[in-house]
């Protein structure tokens, strides 16, 4: 079977938008809604690690082959045999974004970094071709 290889670039055009478009109402509440600049300093704060991705391009990437699981986010980096692996539970965020837990055969549980999770679907469809189980749960709003 091939490997499943999920990469993701900090330098998305989609940052880029959300940045900017975020830097353009704060400076359009400034001047027609008079607001404090501490206030949009806040809002500029906020957009920090978002132009942090930009400039840096970021590369986070995961590699699921038919033996480990691995990954990379910055310097961050992390594998996991796939024998060890008893069950991935995929928790889908109120903010939509999926969380990846690998559920180890003695117990312990590695979570994966945010930025390395691959779209939840195909995710799922690669772990069940080698036979992982999957669990799946929606809008937890603790844990």
């Amino acid at each position: 079977m091939s490997n499943y290889i999920y990469t993701r670039n900090g330098r998305r055009p989609a940052t880029a938008v959300t940045v900017v478009v975020v830097w353009v109402l704060l400076g359009l509440a400034m001047v027609l809604l008079d607001a404090s600049i501490w206030v949009a300093g806040l809002g500029v704060l906020a957009t920090l690690p978002a132009l942090f991705d930009l400039v840096t391009a970021r590369v986070s990437s995961l590699l699921l082959s038919d033996t480990d699981m691995g990954w990379q986010s910055g310097k961050r980096t992390g594998g996991v045999p796939l024998a060890e692996i008893q069950t991935v539970r995929l928790d889908t965020r109120l903010d939509m974004s999926i969380k990846a837990t690998l559920i180890r055969h003695s117990g312990a549980s590695v979570r994966l970094p945010l930025d390395v999770v691959p779209p939840a679907q195909s995710f799922e469809d690669a772990l069940n071709a080698r036979g992982i189980k999957v669990e799946r749960h929606h809008f937890r709003l603790i844990g």
